[in-house]
């Protein structure tokens, strides 16, 4: 296919219209009119609907939007790369991680890493889980952390921790006079859940389950820095994962160990096909040697 088609059909879904994509493109509408045409003409399908006009995206252009901003970032990456190379640049690593190890552990790690390899680039994306495995199968990345990969065709995939969640509970609740809670006890209190389409809501709804349990979701959210700041602010007790319980500052909060342990399954994904370089191994044994550093305080 014509490079030029999916140039222009992506033009009009960042402008929104057909001559704004002219302009960004610097071509005349018709042109861009035309190259729209015959994509639709290859690929069989109708992309846009057309009146008075005004051009609305239908569900196969999202779809297809969805495809080809992954071929760009393919594309961004390997110019980059070239242009590095051109220059003479000093390495690079490129780290994509879900929100719970990307805000604060890697940064940590990063820092760490800093003082040995000061002149070194590192790129953090921080994403969910399905992003980051896009990302690696796609070797545009060096490594990156997800939480129960789904897809492993040409990945290496090692477990980096199975620490357990953990749960916050506010220092003003009675729950804070605890050394350990259940599910069952939670139930029993305005609980901060996850939201439905995060892997750790599913885990644990699944555990609650088993084990006849329905809890009260007062309050929802995707991310345990979100949980933990909502426990903060008196709103609830949550379960968060072990990486933001560590790393966070924890005043008016206490850390109670939730039973039976649920771990938090950390996977390493590193791309097969894409060689590793000495400062991508520098920075992965400062990652694993601050792991046990960081998880070492957890409560039992």
């Amino acid at each position: 296919m014509n490079l030029n088609y999916f140039a222009a059909f992506r033009a009009v879904m960042l402008a929104g219209t057909v001559s704004g994509a002219a302009h960004i493109l610097g071509r005349s509408q018709p042109a861009v009119s035309r190259l729209l045409d015959k994509l639709e003409h290859e690929l069989g399908v109708q992309l846009f609907e057309r009146r008075k006009g005004l051009v609305t995206p239908t569900k196969n252009a999202h779809n297809l939007m969805a495809e080809v901003e992954r071929a760009y970032l393919s594309m961004d990456s390997l110019r980059h790369s070239a242009m590095r190379l051109a220059k003479g640049q000093d390495p690079h690593v490129t780290v994509a991680s879900m929100p719970a190890l990307g805000i604060d552990f890697m940064p940590y790690v990063i820092a760490e890493f800093n003082r040995l390899e000061p002149d070194v680039k590192v790129t953090l994306s921080v994403q969910n889980s399905g992003r980051v495995e896009e990302y690696a199968t796609a070797q545009q990345i060096d490594f990156g952390f997800v939480e129960m990969p789904y897809q492993t065709a040409g990945l290496r995939v090692d477990t980096f921790s199975t620490a357990p969640y953990v749960v916050a509970v506010p220092l003003a609740h009675p729950y804070a006079q605890r050394a350990a809670l259940s599910l069952e006890d939670l139930a029993k209190t305005d609980f901060i859940s996850y939201s439905n389409f995060a892997p750790a809501r599913q885990l644990l709804d699944h555990v609650a389950r088993s084990s006849g349990i329905e809890a009260r979701y007062v309050y929802e959210t995707n991310i345990s820095v979100s949980a933990l700041s909502m426990v903060k602010r008196g709103l609830g007790v949550a379960i968060i994962d072990p990486f933001t319980a560590m790393l966070h500052p924890l005043d008016q909060v206490k850390l109670v160990a939730l039973t039976p342990a649920v771990p938090f399954r950390v996977s390493l994904l590193q791309p097969e096909t894409r060689p590793g370089t000495p400062v991508t191994k520098v920075l992965l044994e400062v990652m694993w040697r601050l792991k046990d550093d960081v998880l070492r305080g957890l409560p039992v």
